[in-house]
């Protein structure tokens, strides 16, 4: 197989990752692996059980995986053979062939290859209480990582900066992958990137926390947040402060003067009239290019989480009906917007 270009694993069962991650080759694939060229692209694309695909001895193959230089190719949402619904579907064939394309130097894109430079955020901010305590949410950072893994799917330049606890992107391409884990993290690593290099856009999906700890007092005494682990016998009063909302800097801080921002809004039960003015606001007060809304009420039982893109003026640019296809409308809606001006500042 020397002569191969790439390898293609398709499709890669849960026992065929872990026995490759654990260097078995008493079979043909095995050895193949085992013997692979890591300057050519292999690319893996997983097809299991759903709850097979979030076992953690798959998770750590994948990592292992991933980390040995394999690119892996999404699983879908859905319907699998064994009945089940959830992550861990066959990727559909034209994005397996994408990714191919993408893997061997292609750049498929709907805009006559036109190359993106991609910063995405995901996952939830955490604010330390104490040593061991933190304020946090329940973002999983499952849509940024999908969002960054489309792109880097179809050829555009990716930076993904998620939460260090939140989901890894599943397929390769060209993402970096940084991590941060509190607001401050988050305000560096936006201010550091988006001052030192030229991005065309930023998905800004990450759940950041509206307040950070002050101090904490505990038994009549204050304690810095992040200190050692405080005694639980006895309730401490936790003094918070309001954090800036990152969304409203984006443009401010870039190097990009023709940067695009897009920002997520997640309401919860909210009606028609409430949707509108959480939108509204982000869309005047934030400028943003465009919002991306989901309301947690809407998620249903197999999880799928639809979406709605507003555009200026709260127009409608696009209806999502899961997750899983925010990536592809906002590649669409950014390759049909005029080419960024790499103009710095």
């Amino acid at each position: 197989m020397r002569w191969a270009d790439a390898i293609v694993v398709c499709p890669a069962t849960a026992n065929t990752l872990n026995r490759f991650a654990a260097g078995l080759a008493d079979d043909l694939p095995g050895a193949l692996l085992l013997a692979h060229d890591w300057k050519k692209p292999c690319l893996i694309a997983p097809a299991m059980n759903p709850a097979m695909w979030q076992h953690p001895a798959t998770v750590a193959s994948v990592a292992k995986l991933t980390s040995w230089g394999a690119t892996f190719i999404a699983a879908g949402t859905g319907r699998t053979a064994c009945g089940e619904i959830g992550v861990g579907r066959l990727a559909e064939p034209e994005e397996i062939v994408t990714a191919i394309e993408a893997a061997l130097g292609g750049v498929p894109t709907a805009n006559s290859g036109r190359r993106l430079r991609v910063l995405v955020t995901s996952g939830a901010t955490s604010e330390p209480i104490d040593g061991v305590r933190v304020l946090t949410n329940t973002s999983s950072g499952r849509t940024g990582a999908g969002i960054a893994a489309h792109f880097a799917r179809h050829g555009h330049e990716v930076v993904l900066l998620r939460a260090r606890d939140s989901a890894a992107p599943t397929s390769g391409g060209n993402i970096r992958d940084e991590a941060f884990f509190s607001f401050a993290d988050l305000e560096a690593a936006l201010t550091r990137l988006l001052s030192a290099e030229s991005f065309d856009v930023v998905i800004h999906a990450a759940a950041v926390s509206d307040f950070g700890v002050e101090a904490v007092v505990a038994d009549g005494v204050e304690h810095p947040p992040g200190a050692a682990k405080l005694d639980s016998s006895m309730p401490p009063v936790i003094r918070l402060r309001r954090h800036p909302k990152l969304v409203g800097r984006l443009h401010a801080l870039s190097r990009n003067l023709a940067l695009k921002v897009i920002a997520f809004k997640l309401t919860v039960g909210a009606d028609a009239t409430e949707v509108q003015a959480a939108v509204k606001s982000l869309l005047e007060r934030a400028s943003a290019d465009l919002v991306v809304h989901n309301d947690l009420a809407a998620r249903d039982q197999a999880g799928r989480f639809p979406a709605t893109l507003y555009g200026p003026g709260f127009t409608v640019v696009a209806q999502c009906p899961d997750r899983g296809e925010i990536g592809a409308a906002l590649e669409r809606y950014l390759q049909r917007e005029p080419a960024a001006s790499a103009a710095a500042r």
